[in-house]
């Protein structure tokens, strides 16, 4: 799905009621009702006792009508639902206004703030909330969040993600974060924490790549009644979100009559001594990901700990030098040669190491076949400060999967750098290197050689332990085995997107901060399931 900037959104709902006749009343009920749909459902799978208080924060413009509908929604279930209106109920105007007549016409709690007083009243609302709902302000904010909204937003920023304060336990925001810009510029002002944000038909730009996008929480899309085809044509950018329904035209449902040798065979060239888990690790991704056949070529010292790793898993010993080194050339090799006879497509370098020897193995190796290749970890830093190099391969299909340390070492500057403008880096690497780069952390990005860009949104801090790109290696070699390299954009999104969903899966009945990466490869089949669910479900 093509992410939109506030204007493209804008053009969006006026089409949607020009061409086809939903008009913006109904869009904004839609709109209301798939935010109060989802904050009952994550009340009832985080809360352990019954909620006892709602707070809807609603701004003047169509967020704050979004907000009111959501709460007269939230309300059928929990009774004790309150708005806090910024502004008085007499300057709304239009649908936000119908909204707050129905609100109020039900008999609805509302307090309104206008000043010092009303505020102070306010806040003693806002903090007996056990969930709040963000609907202050929207997509066409511009400039900063100011008044009586700014010192709401400063409040509860410090419960967002404090664990010693007891309420609120859940912030979800109607659209966006208020004070979150659309197009990805820096915010002026103080930008509302949300656990999450339920944005409507499309996501914005500021939302997957500013510096502020982790302000979102988690991002949840829901349609509201606008064509798909409408967000395709207007969307003028080349990034995109990496919704589950990117994927629904591959093939994920396997056929009755499957057999292991159509799902490809996964070589992986992988640990040495002190570092057989990375193998392991690698090789257990690409089983769970679905890989009919796994062979881990690994140092001869380690290979029987490897091959205990998984009975699954075929192993080959390389020869290793008294430096701890890999001791071939692998393109010289014959021995070798046999190992990568008969392979769909390779991973290199989890827990390799990075003595010399093993470097020019590995440049030997990934320069010299025709095979798709992932590239990781250790494999990487064989060609650190010299990316360039990366364009003599033989192969056409090359994919990339750095952390930004590692890219800043592949482009020769500093992490900080990488990190000042994430998608300009992947994408003019993947240009110049004619590879596919695939760089891991907050919202992973993951850029084709023609510019293309994915945002993969799904994961959390959970990931953030020692093993987990050796995983999201082995799922990425063994979905290209799987779906081929035709279309591979989409395949390697794929890939990220069930690496997050696993450890998503995870932390539904556990602490994040617990979650091992070998828990992660086991939670493969569970997070690929979901994904079916979801596109049959539509999301």
């Amino acid at each position: 799905m093509k992410a939109l900037t506030a204007a493209e959104m804008r053009e969006v709902d006026r089409l949607t009621t020009e061409r086809y006749g939903i008009s913006q009343a109904q869009l904004m009920e839609h709109a209301g009702k798939a935010v109060a749909e989802f904050v009952l459902s994550e009340i009832a799978r985080r809360f352990r006792s019954p909620v006892r208080k709602v707070v809807v924060l609603c701004g003047k413009g169509n967020n704050g009508g979004d907000g009111l509908v959501a709460a007269r929604h939230v309300r059928e279930e929990i009774r004790h639902t309150t708005v806090v209106l910024f502004g008085a109920a007499g300057e709304l105007r239009g649908d936000p206004a119908a909204n707050f007549a129905k609100w109020h016409h039900q008999g609805g709690e509302c307090v309104v703030v206008n000043d010092d007083a009303d505020w102070n009243g306010a806040a003693t609302v806002i903090r007996s909330a056990d969930v709040i709902v963000d609907a202050m302000l929207g997509t066409g904010l511009r400039g900063a969040a100011t008044g009586y909204i700014a010192k709401a937003v400063e409040m509860f920023n410090e419960w967002s993600q404090n664990a010693t304060a007891v309420k609120p336990a859940l912030i979800v925001a109607v659209d966006t974060p208020s004070g979150l810009p659309a197009d990805g510029e820096a915010a002026l002002g103080p930008v509302v924490r949300a656990h999450a944000t339920v944005t409507f038909t499309a996501p914005k730009i500021g939302q997957l790549l500013s510096a502020q996008a982790d302000c979102c929480g988690t991002l949840v899309v829901r349609g509201i009644g606008s064509p798909s085809g409408l967000i395709e044509e207007l969307g003028k950018g080349q990034v995109r979100w990496s919704g589950s329904e990117e994927f629904a035209k591959l093939p994920l449902v396997r056929r009755a009559d499957s057999h292991k040798g159509l799902y490809g065979h996964v070589l992986v060239v992988a640990g040495s001594a002190g570092k057989s888990g990375a193998a392991i690790l690698a090789g257990t991704g690409a089983l769970k990901a679905g890989a009919g056949l796994v062979t881990i070529a690994t140092s001869e010292s380690v290979q029987g700990v490897v091959a205990r790793g998984e009975p699954e898993f075929m192993t080959e010993g390389l020869a290793t030098g008294a430096d701890g080194g890999i001791a071939i050339d692998a393109a010289k090799d014959e021995k070798f040669a046999k190992v990568l006879a008969g392979k769909t497509v390779l991973a290199v370098g989890p827990g390799l190491g990075q003595h010399p020897r093993t470097q020019r193995f590995i440049r030997s190796l990934v320069l010299g076949t025709e095979l798709p290749t992932i590239l990781d970890a250790d494999g990487l830093n064989a060609f650190a400060e010299h990316g360039e190099l990366l364009q003599e391969r033989k192969s056409k299909f090359l994919a990339i999967t750095p952390h930004p340390g590692e890219m800043g070492r592949l482009m020769g500057c500093s992490t900080a750098q990488v990190q000042k403008d994430r998608v300009t880096v992947a994408v003019e690497s993947a240009k110049r290197w004619k590879v596919f780069v695939l760089l891991k952390g907050f919202h992973t990005i993951l850029a084709g050689p023609d510019g293309q860009v994915f945002v993969n949104t799904t994961g959390n801090p959970g990931l953030a332990k020692g093993g987990s790109g050796d995983v999201l290696t082995g799922i990425l070699a063994a979905l290209t085995g799987q779906f081929g390299t035709t279309d591979w954009l989409p395949v390697l999104a794929l890939g990220a997107w069930l690496h997050g969903k696993a450890a998503e899966t995870l932390a539904e009945d556990a602490d994040e901060s617990g979650i091992l990466a070998g828990e992660v490869a086991r939670a493969l089949p569970y997070a690929r399931l979901e994904l079916l669910e979801e596109i049959r479900h539509g999301g």
